[in-house]
């Protein structure tokens, strides 16, 4: 999946888990900005939502985050940093720093949970094997 489909997957997930006015802004020059969307609360209350999509293998840095953090001072009330790879410790602390907007994190293994939970591209399918054990039978 190239890096723009993955930006519009994460669109996708964000309209089927409630956003609206789900856009993908992603472009040279987007000051670490994929997209933006509102999420409602309750029927009450609206946040702005700023988001960033990584296509990585390996594992987001604090620095990644600390400069979405900058891109989106000002501009949002909440930003969401979505990867198909994982975070560092320091990515993840950093993400909640004391003083500085918090910023949700989604990696690897919840990205998955999503699409499953959402049916996005996904089949699951449980299936129970059971063996009888014959000879514990006999013994009884």
């Amino acid at each position: 999946m190239s890096p723009d489909a993955f930006e519009r997957l994460v669109k996708r997930i964000l309209r089927e888990s409630g956003f609206v006015q789900v856009e993908v802004t992603g472009k040279t020059g987007d000051g670490g900005i994929d997209g933006k969307g509102i999420v409602r609360v309750g029927g009450l209350l609206s946040f702005h939502v700023l988001f960033q999509c990584k296509k990585y293998q390996s594992s987001v840095s604090a620095g990644a985050i600390r400069d979405f953090r900058g891109a989106l001072i000002g501009r949002a009330d909440k930003g969401l940093f979505v990867t198909t790879g994982t975070f560092t410790r320091d990515a993840i602390r950093e993400s909640t720093r004391d003083g500085a907007p918090p910023i949700d994190l989604i990696d690897e293994d919840q990205l998955a949970d999503k699409l499953k939970e959402l049916r996005l591209g996904v089949k699951t399918e449980m299936i129970e094997n059971v063996d009888i054990d014959l000879a514990w039978f006999k013994n009884i």
